[in-house]
């Protein structure tokens, strides 16, 4: 019976931390998905999504972007339709990296993170980044396509001594 098993279908992904304390530079942290295609799943993503961008096709869109933190609850959100995706992507990977403009910060610096990743009503996951104090980004969570039974989500917490622009390159990457 597990052809009647639909999978993760569309999830939404939310994020949240504490504004700087007052007169240090704003801490921005940046919602970032990799999508990977079946030939290359652990190799370069075949496109990015992150702020200012969206997914070609349409099915990956971040509709809230921060750059401080300052709001109430979650302040970025992106909607992944999985279940829209082409055939030929079979993985997605979504991290988040901290913008470095106002000098070096990693996690551990920063107060009130947090990441939701929830279909519908349920929440899938959950995660605050204290296992990863001293990254600069980090992966939170993995989709992979599971043939007829549709998508199915996993855990993935790691993270990298990458500022933005390199995490970009390291995002799908297997552990050493």
């Amino acid at each position: 019976m597990s052809g009647l098993n639909k999978g993760v279908a569309r999830v939404e992904v939310t994020l949240k931390w504490d504004p700087a304390p007052s007169g240090a530079p704003a801490h921005d942290l940046d919602l970032v998905a990799g999508v990977f295609t079946a030939d290359d799943p652990h190799g370069a993503p075949a496109y990015l999504v992150h702020f200012g961008s969206r997914s070609p096709d349409g099915t990956i869109t971040l509709h809230r972007d921060s750059r401080t933190g300052q709001g109430f609850g979650y302040d970025e959100a992106m909607t992944l339709e999985l279940d829209r995706l082409a055939p030929h992507y079979a993985r997605v990977v979504v991290g988040v990296t901290v913008q470095q403009g106002g000098g070096r910060i990693t996690f551990g610096e920063i107060a009130g993170t947090g990441i939701r990743v929830r279909e519908g009503y349920t929440d899938l996951l959950t995660h605050d980044f204290a296992d990863v104090p001293g990254a600069l980004s980090a992966t939170v969570v993995e989709f992979t396509r599971d043939g007829a039974d549709g998508w199915s989500c996993r855990s993935m917490s790691r993270g990298f001594e990458a500022d933005p622009r390199a995490f970009a390159t390291v995002l799908g990457s297997t552990p050493a």
